[in-house]
C-alpha cells in the first residue's frame, strides 16, 4: 500500500501514516506465516510430520524402518510427530506476531 498525498491537516496524515505502516506489518507477517512449516519428529526420526500455520499436512516421512514398529506403535509415533509439529508452527507463529506488535 503506498502513502496517498498529504491532506493539509497533520493530524490526518500522521494517522493515515501510521495506518499505512500498521497494514504493511500485517501483509508482511501473513505473507510470512504462509511460508511457515512446523516440523515434528518422533521414533528416532524414522517419522516425520510437517505442517502449515493452519494445521494442513504439508510433508509427511516415514522411514522404512518404521513399518517394522507394528501399527500401534507406528500409529502412537505418528500422532507424536504431529503433536510436536504442531507445537513448532504455533511456536514460530508467535513469534512472527509478537515482533510484529513489539513494534
Amino acid at each position: 500500500m503506498t502513502t496517498p498525498p498529504p491532506t493539509g491537516d497533520p493530524e490526518l496524515d500522521r494517522a493515515i501514516a501510521e495506518m499505512v505502516a500498521q497494514t504493511a506489518g500485517f501483509e508482511e507477517m501473513s505473507r510470512r506465516l504462509e511460508e511457515t512449516r512446523g516440523r515434528g519428529e518422533s521414533a528416532g526420526g524414522q517419522v516425520a510430520v510437517e505442517l502449515t500455520p493452519t494445521g494442513s499436512l504439508a510433508a509427511l516421512h516415514i522411514d522404512p524402518r518404521a513399518l517394522r514398529m507394528g501399527s500401534q506403535a507406528l500409529s502412537e509415533a505418528l500422532l507424536e510427530a504431529f503433536r510436536r509439529a504442531e507445537e513448532d508452527v504455533a511456536s514460530q507463529s508467535f513469534e512472527l506476531a509478537k515482533t510484529l506488535f513489539e513494534r
